[in-house]
């Protein structure tokens, strides 16, 4: 329903997505406050006997959740981008094929041989990010990005987030913000920051080239690579490309991120019926 390269955070479904959702056994959101417009309009829509499954919300406890500049306590909204965390990720994949399960037990078994599939390949996307960012420097091993999603991220390896320049209310940070976040580059030395490719940030740019680091604006958090039918537009492809642009991009070595299989786990035997 989110088109790719669009903000989840903001998006306004058309009234037309109302008769879509009308229809849906099964509704997948994130949660965690990520999606709310799409949320709501899921749940005034929902047909008797649907669920609407919200995989963040279900992965961590509340005390597990993050609060940060970006996502203040305050505010009372978690840091929603668990999905940038391996780990937390194989979670999602494991509630939605038991959910697949419940909604349509008539296919259980095809739905469970493909999630452990992708489990598999998910936990080989966390050895390899952990023995790429074993190469990077440790005072190398911290991020300055165009959005606040790789909290879970860096808790779950030891890296370190330094800032994000889209703040707690989505605007651009004030000038005097700015200097400080060029004064702390400057001091903490990181080799680069990090913009996207798809929401290009100016801001983060001119920080680049007054505190004199590289500036590396091809990260994406939810806007997946190439075309659909690619190998890599998918979401093991999609974090395969993030994490060895963040490992190449700070000193260290992405060759065991790069030789990933991306490929569709989709095991051909076990089909769905039309």
């Amino acid at each position: 329903i989110v088109p790719e390269g669009t903000d989840s955070h903001t998006f306004e479904p058309r009234p037309s997505v109302a008769d879509l959702l009308s229809q849906a056994d099964l509704v997948l959101v994130n949660g965690l406050d990520l999606e709310q417009p799409t949320t709501a309009l899921a749940r005034v829509n929902a047909r008797p006997g649907s669920a609407i499954v919200e995989l963040g919300t279900r992965t961590v406890t509340t005390e597990e959740q993050i609060y940060d500049s970006s996502f203040p306590e305050e505010g009372g909204k978690p840091n929603p981008h668990l999905w940038t965390d391996p780990p937390l990720a194989a979670c999602y994949a494991r509630i939605s094929a038991n959910a697949m399960k419940a909604a349509d037990p008539a296919n259980a078994a095809a739905y469970e041989v493909n999630a452990t599939a992708l489990i598999a390949r998910m936990h080989d996307l966390d050895l390899a990010f952990r023995a790429a960012s074993d190469t990077v420097a440790a005072k190398n091993r911290r991020l300055l990005t165009y959005h606040d999603a790789y909290a879970y991220l860096a808790r779950t390896y030891g890296w370190e987030v330094i800032g994000a320049i889209q703040v707690s209310d989505f605007e651009e940070p004030t000038p005097r913000e700015v200097a400080e976040i060029i004064a702390q580059v400057k001091a903490i030395g990181v080799p680069a920051i990090f913009g996207s490719e798809v929401f290009p940030s100016p801001v983060l740019e001119q920080i680049g080239k007054e505190a004199g680091v590289s500036y590396v604006d091809e990260l994406r958090d939810d806007d997946l690579p190439g075309v659909p039918g690619d190998d890599d537009h998918s979401y093991l492809g999609l974090m395969r490309f993030d994490l060895a642009t963040m490992v190449k991009a700070l000193g260290g070595d992405p060759s065991m991120l790069i030789a990933l299989d991306v490929t569709d786990v989709t095991n051909d035997s076990a089909r769905y019926p039309q």
